[in-house]
């Protein structure tokens, strides 16, 4: 009888110890929470909102957007990087995040390529260079004339210190022997809100959201940032092509999460990406914010964030942007 009741106490103990490894790797169980570095109504948050969506069917479970906007993205980092490393956290980084950061904030509480894991590329946009209706210039180079003439009383806006805007920014200041005064706001949208109302007389911003505002007279689109013109606007000159050579500054997106993703987990959110990204209507959508999708595999991207490193250092070291 003792002998019968430990041999099934054993078969029992077996039985449970196979299902365990399958029932500790089940992966999601429930909400998926997406955190942002800037605030609703941004390139990065309308970006989030249309591949959360489908992200959400391949998942099979919810995933919740989160804003935690402030210091160039640095809050929403740190956040992501001292969070559990179980799948339930994930961060939509941008360049600034996962390149630029490091030279421009004396701490950013992470190391891009230590404290996160990599997962996917999502892709890259153009920035435009608009200004208010009122500052008389109605090219580029009218711009910086008019700048140059009055050093110190253009202020340009920005979604937030060390974002691709900024950068561009401070990239234009130096190559075109300006003074601007960099106005940084938490977010696009209160950057051009700030920009029609001309309290700040320009800046440069990714595409999508500016357009209505270009294409109802709001806003005057004097140059984009890419070294060839985007098809979002055609008619508009790169700064390359205008004024100065060689120009580009743009901004890329990417989906990390935590240091020491197990492998099974990353894997899982990788195939749930490329489902989502390769998707026609998701990847219509994201092309019509000006967006190229352009997704990897986590050792690219790995590689990618590697090689971007020192060229976004060696751009705030010639552009002359401020440490903080």
């Amino acid at each position: 009888m003792m002998r019968s009741v430990a041999s099934l106490v054993v078969a029992c103990l077996a039985f449970a110890g196979g299902l365990l490894p399958n029932a500790a790797f089940a992966y999601p169980t429930r909400p998926v929470t997406l955190v942002l570095g800037f605030a609703p109504g941004g390139p990065s948050d309308v970006m989030a909102r249309i591949f959360g969506k489908r992200l959400e069917q391949a998942l099979g479970q919810p995933v919740v957007i989160e804003n935690r906007s402030g210091a160039g993205g640095n809050i929403a980092g740190e956040m992501v990087a001292r969070a559990t490393p179980d799948g339930y956290t994930l961060l939509l980084a941008n360049s600034g995040i996962l390149a630029a950061n490091a030279a421009l904030y004396k701490r950013t509480g992470y190391d891009p390529e230590k404290d996160f894991t990599p997962i996917t590329l999502v892709g890259a946009q153009a920035n435009v260079l608009v200004i208010n209706p009122a500052l008389p210039a109605k090219t580029l180079a009218e711009f910086i004339a008019h700048a140059r003439a009055n050093p110190g009383k253009v202020s340009y806006a920005s979604g937030g210190h060390g974002s691709s805007p900024h950068l561009a920014g401070e990239l234009l200041r130096a190559e075109a022997k300006i003074e601007i005064v960099h106005v940084p706001y938490k977010g696009t949208g209160p950057a051009l809100q700030d920009l029609i109302a001309n309290h700040v007389q320009m800046m440069f911003s990714s595409v999508s959201p500016a357009k209505a505002q270009i294409e109802g007279g709001k806003l005057r689109a004097l140059a984009v940032t890419t070294l060839k013109r985007t098809a979002l606007l055609p008619d508009v000159g790169s700064v390359a092509e205008l004024a100065i050579p060689g120009f580009e500054a743009t901004a890329w997106h990417a989906l990390v999460g935590p240091a020491n993703l197990p492998k099974d987990v990353r894997a899982t959110i990788h195939r749930a990406m490329m489902e989502t990204l390769k998707d026609p209507a998701t990847s219509n959508q994201l092309t019509s914010l000006g967006l190229d999708v352009m997704p990897t595999t986590p050792d690219e991207l790995a590689a990618y964030i590697k090689a971007e490193i020192p060229k976004w250092t060696a751009l705030i070291k010639a552009s002359g942007a401020t440490l903080e």
